[in-house]
């Protein structure tokens, strides 16, 4: 049952994440982070390729997107394997703290290299300190809205999750209780 339950979510939360990235939103307000996060503490302990889950995602919603650079692709890829890295980390620690200081760090982790790249690898930005600085700071509405968006998706798709499981295990345990009672 837990299982039929894991990949009923697995597949909504995909639902919902390639949607998420296809219609009109917020810039780096997506769910791609939290799948990323939840494919590191649920999926990753049944199949190691499950860390693959969000690059897929990315893939494939790039074909409809449309591509852009390769080597910033890399790093953005590349940074959304580094949330269900997070995600494996804290697995065995799901509490509110935990969960949240790995959804902080992936927000972090992916501005601050997404945005390194985009200094390194583009001529958007001067090759200097001050360059980085300026890419940085020319980000921040872009670190606002993916704090904002992994907040939200990860609420939803761990909260409701861990919700889903908690009424599962009580459901289980009245049936087991009905059962020791009767005669």
């Amino acid at each position: 049952m837990k299982l039929k339950l894991l990949i009923v979510f697995t597949l909504v939360i995909l639902a919902v994440a390639v949607a998420g990235r296809l219609v009109p939103h917020a810039p780096n307000f997506t769910p791609v982070g939290a799948v990323a996060l939840f494919a590191g503490m649920y999926l990753a302990q049944k199949s190691k390729w499950a860390l693959a889950l969000p690059l897929g995602l990315m893939f494939l919603t790039d074909l409809a997107i449309g591509f852009y650079d390769i080597k910033l692709m890399a790093v953005v890829y590349g940074s959304f394997f580094l949330y269900a890295v997070f995600g494996m980390l804290v697995r065995h620690r799901k509490g509110i703290g935990s969960v949240a200081l790995a959804t902080l760090s992936g927000s972090l982790s992916f501005y601050l290299i997404t945005n390194f790249a985009v200094w390194a690898f583009s001529t958007v930005y001067p090759s200097t300190p001050q360059g980085l600085l300026l890419s940085y700071a020319m980000a921040l509405p872009f670190l606002k809205f993916t704090l904002l968006g992994d907040i939200f998706f990860v609420s939803v798709f761990i909260g409701g999750y861990e919700l889903a499981l908690r009424l599962l295990r009580q459901k289980a345990f009245k049936l087991n209780s009905i059962k020791l009672f009767t005669p």
